[in-house]
């Protein structure tokens, strides 16, 4: 009789535990998704660009209402604890210094992908549909195209639309956010 092997995943808190013990080394950029832990992508120019870029527009447009945070941890659930590009949400006046940002802080997350689109749209956005998060951009430098995902529903975004440029990338759910897509891939 043959035995499946038993997966052992982990959890944010000891995802962070091992973080702290200093079991990963510091320069290494790792994600925990559904109790596993993931080597990020190495971030090209355009992509880095592109972060400042939205970053600088985002603190902009809602300095003191929302918080801007950049490539920074946020705890989805027990077992997944990603580092989107950019995340936009609501404001705290302690910046969430105690804990990182959960779903009910987020207003909008984007990822910028070049070579992780597919695995962003097909792993990390579900993630996000599940946790509830109302709105997320996939910014897809190769097709130089804005993808919204919005209304989450049984874990399934409601709403997908697709800005190109030319197009003004409109929030489905902010409805102060509006920003041309020419700028935003540069």
């Amino acid at each position: 009789m043959s035995r499946q092997l038993a997966k052992r995943l982990l959890t944010v808190d000891e995802y962070e535990r091992m973080g702290e013990a200093g079991i990963f080394h510091p320069d290494d950029r790792l994600e925990l998704l559904e109790g596993e832990v993931y080597k990020m992508s190495p971030t090209g120019s355009a992509h880095a660009a592109c972060v400042k870029f939205l970053s600088a527009r985002l603190n902009h447009l809602f300095n003191g209402e929302l918080i801007v945070s950049t490539q920074d941890p946020i705890k989805l659930n027990d077992f997944s604890e990603p580092q989107p590009d950019v995340a936009l949400l609501r404001w705290r006046d302690d910046f969430d210094r105690h804990a990182h940002p959960t779903p009910a802080n987020m207003m909008l997350i984007i990822e910028v992908a070049d070579s992780t689109v597919e695995s962003d749209r097909s792993y990390k956005i579900p993630l996000y549909a599940k946790a509830g998060i109302e709105e997320v951009w996939l910014v897809n430098l190769p097709e130089e195209q804005v993808e919204l995902f919005a209304t989450p529903s049984n874990g399934t975004y409601q709403t997908n639309r697709i800005f190109k440029r030319g197009d003004q990338a409109q929030s489905h759910t902010i409805s102060d956010l509006s920003v041309a897509v020419s700028d935003i891939l540069g």
